[in-house]
């Protein structure tokens, strides 16, 4: 008997590896032997390559090159940079708490987060960080990276921060114990007429469905009867967030999104009829920088004929990543499904695998098309879908918008855009606001800041600052783009001297997306209705006859200009 068992055993295994070879496609062994290789390679190189080789450096660099034959938006974050990459989806990190930016190799503190530990410690908007720990911190050294590295840290440990102060040559030390500080994903909470909420949103966090609850309380106690929810410019976040966002607003049943992929399958997302806000006329904003959750959240409002969607095409992402961590704190984020809006329609782009440069160049392009101008210009890639009531809309590419407001650049010259994209607004704005911050310190609000900041004529003391510093004045030019260059200059100064709420505020004050939304609510209008026989397309506004390369626009961010740390 045990050799006969022993025979049966022997026998199976044999047949066991004849199956696997010949009926499976030879998977498994294609995977065993494609690593193989690889860690043969690294154990060559390792033991016999001519100079010494730090294989995990290699092993970094090589990491992204495989990733980047897969889809756009499957990359590798090396364990330096995963804390930053997660800070701002967490809600949360631990540092000093000040908003700073670097100007001539120095960092400057452009806001002190209130009641954090900066300001305690009493650190001031205005100064400028010049040792960190005893040691010199300037010049070339100063980089983003390098100062988050320095001021961030573990909760309750200290840094010590040597600081020059406006009109004082001696430096001061403050002894700064670190804390969690809070990164809010809502920057923007307020009333645009006596009727209408305006919410926006800049990413979708582990915080994000709190805070739009706690938004929402703030604009009942002010009486909103209709909401605008503004997308623009949100990349993305937590599907998780979206779909609590929609359920907010979506009677029970309704399908928000589903996500289906080779190895996960189809998860459909329902709202559960609990949302406070199911009748509440709404409007969602988006433009070509609204991606993924934005596009989950814009989908399921349009899908489900909850309300109307205002702006331009989104960007087109719809693919769905899940972080994996590496034992050395490196991680990947790999996609491994694909979601779909209720009707149905992925509006994922198209991408071809391992070739991304068409893809990142993708918004030029469309720009170039005259996409930005004219809905006529927008091409549908993927087949056409209905919503509930049956109206028509596209996969394939982006959320094509209900209401099309092309981007407004009337007014623009070669003078503004010199003056753009040299930074000389930028500076000036950091300067005036640096060398006047005790004047302005009075105005509370941005209304009154604002009507302070047009009687001081900042785009004539502008036009002085820039010629002494190499943009040739031209009045001419300088008249036309009066408007433009006092928009930018006086935002920039809001949002030095008060916040990202205040700069937001200022802006919407002439924004035609606004004035579109607006003029929607007034005619009863936000709740699509259903198509008569033959389907118009969707309403457009006049776009303006003058256009300046993609890059020149949408200035005024202020992503690009601060740093939290």
């Amino acid at each position: 008997m045990p050799i006969l068992m022993a025979i049966c055993v022997v026998v199976g295994i044999v047949i066991g590896t004849f199956y696997a070879k010949h009926f499976s496609g030879n998977r498994l062994n294609i995977i065993n032997s494609g690593s193989n290789r690889l860690n043969s390679l690294l154990h060559i190189i390792d033991d016999q390559y001519v100079d010494k080789v730090d294989i995990d450096s290699l092993v970094d660099k090589s990491i992204p090159k495989i990733l980047a034959e897969l889809d756009p938006h499957s990359v590798y974050i090396n364990a330096k940079d995963v804390q930053t990459a997660n800070d701002d989806l967490k809600g949360s990190f631990s540092g000093v708490g000040i908003e700073f930016n670097i100007r001539q190799d120095t960092i400057h503190i452009q806001n002190v987060i209130s009641n954090g530990p900066a300001e305690r410690a009493g650190l001031m908007a205005g100064d400028k960080i010049v040792m960190v720990d005893g040691m010199p911190f300037v010049g070339k050294q100063v980089t983003n990276e390098e100062a988050m590295h320095r001021l961030k840290g573990p909760k309750d440990t200290k840094v010590k921060i040597g600081v020059l102060r406006y009109g004082s040559k001696k430096v001061q030390e403050f002894t700064v114990t670190r804390g969690d500080i809070p990164v809010k994903s809502i920057n923007s909470t307020y009333m645009l007429d006596k009727n209408t909420g305006y919410i926006r949103i800049k990413s979708f966090g582990e915080t994000t469905y709190t805070e739009l609850l706690i938004a929402l309380a703030k604009l009942s106690q002010e009486g909103f009867e209709n909401l605008v929810i503004d997308l623009r410019d949100n990349t993305g976040g937590y599907l998780q967030s979206a779909v609590q966002m929609a359920n907010e607003f979506l009677p029970k049943g309704r399908l928000i999104v589903y996500t289906q992929g080779r190895k996960s399958p189809r998860q459909d997302y329902r709202s559960d009829g609990r949302g406070s806000y199911q009748k509440m006329p709404l409007v969602v904003l988006i433009n070509e920088g609204s991606a993924s959750a934005s596009e989950i959240f814009a989908g399921a409002i349009q899908d489900n004929d909850r309300g109307t969607i205002i702006g331009r095409r989104s960007f087109g992402k719809g693919l769905v990543q899940q972080q994996l961590g590496f034992s050395d704190g490196s991680m990947i984020r790999l996609t491994i499904a694909r979601y779909y809006t209720p009707s149905g329609r992925c509006i994922q782009k198209p991408y071809v695998m391992g070739e991304d440069k068409e893809y990142e160049q993708d918004l030029i392009t469309r720009y170039e098309h005259g996409e930005f101008f004219s809905q006529d210009s927008i091409k549908h890639t993927g087949p056409a879908y209905h919503t509930k009531i049956g109206r028509t809309v596209y996969g394939g590419g982006g959320i094509t918008p209900d209401i099309f407001v092309p981007e407004d650049t009337l007014g623009i010259t070669n003078y503004y855009k010199q003056a753009s994209m040299s930074g000389l607004i930028l500076q000036f704005a950091f300067n005036y606001t640096d060398e006047n911050r005790q004047k302005m310190a009075s105005f509370k609000d941005m209304q009154a800041l604002s009507d302070y900041l047009v009687r001081q004529n900042t785009v004539d003391r502008f036009a002085t600052f820039a010629d002494n510093h190499g943009l040739q004045r031209r009045n001419l030019m300088i008249q036309k783009s009066h408007k433009l260059l006092e928009r930018y200059i006086n935002s920039r100064i809001i949002y030095n001297m008060l916040d990202e709420s205040a700069w937001n505020m200022y802006l919407n004050q002439d924004d035609p997306v606004i004035k579109t939304t607006l003029d929607v609510f007034r005619r009863d209008a936000a709740f699509p209705q259903k198509p008569s026989a033959v389907e118009k397309p969707a309403k457009k506004v006049a776009a303006a006859k003058t256009q300046v390369p993609y890059n020149e626009l949408q200035l005024s961010s202020p992503n690009i200009l601060a740093v939290y740390a």
